[in-house]
C-alpha cells in the first residue's frame, strides 16, 4: 500500500519539527506534552526537526469533505464540525513578498488576497528555517532568547486564541507588492512553520490573531473592507467577513469576492490553488525499505536511509520462507498469518518494526 501511494506522489519526505523528550528518546503527540514536560518521565520536551514521511491528504480533502455530506443528518453536527475542521481545506493564492536580507522571494500563502491592501506587518514561524536565516545580527540575541522560551508549546497551545500574543522584531522589512510599502518582519509562535509556507502577510483588521498580535506590540491597524462593523482598530475585534473594498487603489468598490479574482490576476498572476498540508507518518521509512517484490538495491525507498552513521534497510526473508517457530509453536512461512492462515503482506522481517 505504501509504494502505491509513493509511486503515485503522495507519499514524500520532508523535514518537519516535532515534540521530542530527551529522556525517552521518542517524538511525543501534542497531547502527551503537559505543560511543555513529557506526560510519562516529566522532562522538559524541546522542539526538534525531524525527517518524516508525509501524507498528502489534502489532494482529497474537498472530496472528504463533499462525501460527508452524506453523513447528514444521521451523525451528530459537532462530530462533522470536528471531522471539517481535522480536514482544514483551505482555498487561496500563493503571494511572493520582497524581504531585506533574502535574495529570493518569500512565498505566503493566504485565503484572503481581498485583504492585501491592508497587510501592515509580516510573521515567520520562530521555528521556520527563514526565520533564523533572515534575523538581522543585532537582532540575533533576542530572537535565540525568544525562540528557546516558546519552543516547549505544542500547536494546540500556540493556536490558542485566547492564548497571549508575542514575537520579535526580525530587524528587517518586506515590501507588500500591493503598494509598495515596506512593512516590519516578526517572528512569532502564533504562526505555525507547517502551515502554508511558514510565513503570513499579517492583515490586523481582518484577522483576530493578527489583530492581538498588532495590539500588543503597538502596530498599525488599516480596514481594507467595509463589512458595515465597528472599526477593529478601536473595537479589538477583527472584522472577517466579505464586503466591499475601501483604501484598496483601483480594486476600491469591489466586493470582496470580485477583488480576489482581481488581484490574484493583477498582482500574483499565479490562481488559486490548495492550502498545504501532511499527515506525518515517521518511521515508514525502514518499513517500507523491507518490503519484499522491492528489493532492487536501486529501489529509491531502499536509499531512504543510506549515510554515515545511518540504518540501512535489510531485505526480508523471501516469500514462502519457512520461519523459525516459537516455543511450542509450529513452523510457519513469511506469506501466511500464523493464526488464521490468512494471507499478509510479505514485507516485514520477522522482529522488524511494526
Amino acid at each position: 500500500m505504501f509504494l502505491r501511494l509513493y509511486e503515485r506522489g503522495l507519499a514524500y519526505r520532508d523535514d518537519a519539527m516535532v515534540n521530542w523528550c530527551p529522556q525517552d528518546r521518542t517524538v511525543l503527540a501534542n497531547e502527551q506534552v503537559v505543560e511543555g514536560r513529557c506526560e510519562r518521565c516529566g522532562t522538559e520536551v524541546i522542539k526538534r526537526a525531524l525527517t518524516q514521511w508525509f501524507f498528502r491528504i489534502t489532494d482529497y480533502a474537498q472530496r472528504l469533505l463533499d462525501d460527508m455530506d452524506q453523513l447528514e443528518p444521521g451523525w451528530p453536527a459537532e462530530i462533522l464540525t470536528m471531522q471539517r475542521n481535522w480536514i482544514g481545506h483551505s482555498e487561496g493564492a500563493h503571494i511572493d513578498f520582497t524581504v531585506e536580507g533574502h535574495p529570493e522571494p518569500v512565498r505566503i500563502f493566504t485565503t484572503r488576497p481581498d485583504t492585501l491592501f491592508g497587510a501592515t506587518f509580516f510573521v515567520l514561524a520562530f521555528d521556520a528555517p527563514l526565520a533564523a536565516q533572515l534575523c538581522a545580527p543585532e537582532c540575533r540575541d533576542v530572537f535565540d532568547s525568544y525562540a528557546r522560551k516558546v519552543s516547549a508549546s505544542t500547536d494546540i497551545e500556540r493556536l490558542a486564541t485566547d492564548r497571549t500574543k508575542t514575537g520579535v522584531f526580525l530587524g528587517r522589512y518586506g515590501v507588500n507588492p500591493a503598494n509598495g510599502e515596506r512593512i516590519p518582519v516578526y517572528a512569532s509562535d502564533y504562526v505555525l512553520a507547517t502551515y502554508g509556507t511558514g510565513a503570513v502577510m499579517a492583515v490586523p483588521a481582518h484577522d483576530q490573531r493578527d489583530l492581538d498580535f498588532a495590539r500588543a506590540l503597538g502596530i498599525p491597524v488599516r480596514t481594507v473592507v467595509d463589512t458595515g462593523e465597528a472599526d477593529p482598530a478601536r473595537t479589538g475585534v477583527a472584522t472577517t467577513g466579505a464586503g466591499v473594498l475601501i483604501c484598496s487603489g483601483h480594486f476600491t468598490g469591489r466586493s470582496s469576492a470580485e477583488a480576489r479574482a482581481a488581484i490574484v490576476a493583477d498582482l500574483v498572476g499565479a490562481g488559486y490553488r490548495r492550502g498545504r498540508g501532511h499527515l506525518s507518518a515517521a518511521g515508514l521509512a525502514v518499513v517500507a525499505a523491507e518490503i519484499l517484490g522491492h528489493t532492487d538495491s536501486h529501489h529509491p525507498l531502499r536509499r531512504v536511509r543510506a549515510g554515515a552513521g545511518a540504518r540501512r534497510p535489510v531485505a526480508g526473508p523471501a516469500a514462502g520462507q519457512r520461519l523459525p517457530a516459537a516455543p511450542g509453536r509450529r513452523p510457519r512461512t513469511t506469506g501466511q498469518c500464523a493464526r488464521v492462515g490468512q494471507r499478509v503482506v510479505p514485507a516485514l522481517r520477522r522482529g522488524g518494526p511494526a
